[in-house]
């Protein structure tokens, strides 16, 4: 997809995260859009600045140095860009730093609109600090008092089908008001209203003395019907409204932005349900975002996006990680003896200097285990949320520094073990943020996105096949003759329990074919015989993953090292 130059527009894109503000760069090359660099310097939204423009200047100047590309006249943003070829055209802003927010969701039914609410609630960096249905055993009284010591920052109201329930809208919506006049005028939340349609007027009318309502289409038009997506949307505006009073410096930006800044999370969500209508219409998309305060997952079939932002991280969010895994199934993974105390004192010390990095073997080890516990309690939330399964993801997109700044094997095998994928895919590690900055830029620039993707700026780590098999450890369950596109043959043996790397050069082709020795389980199916399956090697190749699901580590401390040290040697580590 050529672009004609003179069409073109240079796109510069600011996430501004708990630890860092990344700055990414994209312009027209060969006709084309092209990533073109990234830097990043501290936040600065806290403490002493309490504005994101010191940090915006920093991770803007180092990019300019980096590149070659002008693009500050002393402290200021060039815009538009400059016949010279300075400057940008467009700017764009997502952003994850802040607290997170506290919602309350009030809805009728507990396994239907309540639910939904919830989910959506889920979708953004938030706490639900209270939730109020039909079956709340209360009083009135009570009720009142629970949302004012909630001191909510938004209420989100649903309920009703359409055309359904009234008079329990009319309830809820009385509730409200009432908690709105006990309010203090500087603490009155934003409102959200997302129930049966009839009841909109009633609702703005009632609640609008206070503050203007805000109102989505129906999350729950039919009981067995469910419609996230405008409410999404709502939300983050809804979100970005809040955060421009808490992080300073933000609103500043309206006036010079192409679109509104939105939630980093936000942006990978649109991303992802843009790559499932345009991928496999047979496989689903996943991406996963580690970050320091939170972790997102996004997952997507046929333009239906799940997203879910969990208060679990490397930094802020370390604690409640902490609180929610036992120590042992952190140091299970270490591949070498490490006292527990000393991983306590590490990870206290972590929580507070998330910023900082790991130092020895040993803490890079111990962050890399808390690392796989946080993918996978994320990922088995998410499913749980959204009763989904990690089955026909493809591509699997990861960020997070954690994972980025790791060796690529190191990344994989990370990625392999907190994930357990079943199905064939192909994982992608997103080292610069480029998922956030392309979803927002999709707003105002269809273009980029596609073509910055095809342009292979993500680090394609290797396609991974999961065979599934009864047999027992050590058992030869299938035989492969890769066959490399220059003609180049070989053979391996597949045990079960084993990670076997083929060595398909990155961007090459191959083919595998499989004879299989005993019947496993592949993509979802039972598979005898022989198999054919075509692939295209990433920097780690391709992986054979016949370790089983779920994967079960030795019991004794010291074989387990032995096979966690093998599984990475497997890997190039």
């Amino acid at each position: 997809m050529n672009l004609p130059i003179e069409e073109a527009e240079s796109v510069l894109t600011i996430d501004i995260g708990t630890i860092h503000t990344r700055a990414l760069l994209f312009d027209v090359v060969d006709n084309e859009y092209r990533f073109l660099g990234a830097s990043r310097s501290s936040s600065t939204y806290g403490s002493p600045s309490y504005d994101i423009s010191e940090g915006i200047f920093y991770a803007v100047k180092q990019l300019q140095e980096s590149t070659g590309h002008i693009l500050l006249a002393e402290s200021t943003l060039i815009m538009p860009g400059r016949t010279d070829g300075s400057g940008i055209d467009q700017l764009i802003i997502t952003y994850s730093a802040g607290p997170s927010l506290r919602m309350a969701v009030l809805g009728l039914l507990e396994e239907v609109s309540l639910e939904s609410v919830r989910r959506l609630v889920s979708s953004s960096q938030s706490i639900l600090v209270e939730a109020i249905g039909l079956n709340d055993k209360r009083k009135q009284e009570k009720q009142i008092d629970a949302l004012l010591m909630a001191r909510p920052d938004l209420i989100l109201i649903a309920g009703g089908t359409e055309q359904g329930a009234t008079r329990s809208i009319a309830k809820i919506t009385e509730l409200v008001s009432t908690v709105l006049q006990l309010t203090p005028q500087d603490r009155i939340p934003e409102i959200i209203y997302a129930g049966n349609q009839s009841m909109q007027k009633h609702v703005t009318d009632a609640l609008s003395k206070h503050i203007e309502v805000q109102v989505a289409p129906n999350l729950r038009p039919a009981i067995d019907q469910e419609v996230l997506g405008p409410a999404q949307d709502l939300l983050a505006k809804t979100v970005t409204e809040i955060r421009n009073r808490q992080l300073g410096g933000l609103q500043s930006y309206d006036s010079i932005t192409a679109t509104k800044p939105v939630p980093s999370s936000y942006a990978l969500g649109r991303l992802v349900r843009f790559l499932s209508q345009i991928n496999d219409p047979d496989k689903s998309v996943l991406a996963i975002d580690m970050g320091a305060s939170n972790t997102t997952v996004a997952s997507a079939y046929k333009g239906k996006l799940d997203l879910s932002v969990y208060a679990v991280g490397l930094g802020a969010g370390l604690p409640l990680a902490l609180q929610l895994t036992p120590l042992s199934s952190i140091t299970r993974w270490l591949p070498n003896p490490v006292p527990d105390d000393l991983v306590r004192d590490y990870l206290r010390q972590k929580t507070l200097f998330p910023g900082s990095i790991p130092a020895t073997v040993e803490t890079l080890a111990i962050e890399q285990a808390v690392a796989r516990q946080i993918l996978a309690l994320s990922m088995r939330t998410h499913q749980t949320r959204y009763q989904t399964t990690l089955s026909g993801f493809d591509p699997v997109i990861a960020a997070g520094a954690t994972l980025t700044d790791a060796s690529p094997g190191q990344a994989l095998l990370m990625l392999l073990d907190g994930l357990q994928p079943t199905f064939t895919s192909t994982f992608m590690l997103d080292p610069h943020g480029l998922a956030s900055a392309l979803g927002s830029a999709a707003a105002v620039n269809t273009i980029l996105p596609v073509q910055v993707i095809d342009s292979n700026a993500f680090l394609n780590l290797g396609t991974v096949i999961s065979p599934i098999s009864n047999a027992r450890n050590g058992t030869t369950i299938m035989n492969i003759q890769l066959e490399l596109d220059t003609g180049e043959e070989t053979t391996y043996e597949v045990q079960k329990g084993s990670l076997l790397q083929l060595p398909i050069p990155a961007g090459i082709s191959a083919t595998l074919h499989m004879e299989i020795l005993r019947k496993v389980e592949l993509d979802g199916r039972r598979k005898e015989g022989k198999q054919i399956i075509q692939v295209i090697g990433g920097v780690c190749g391709a992986v054979i993953d016949a370790r089983g699901r779920p994967l079960v580590l030795p019991s004794d401390a010291a074989r387990r090292r032995d096979t966690l040290q093998k599984w990475s040697d497997n890997l190039g580590n």
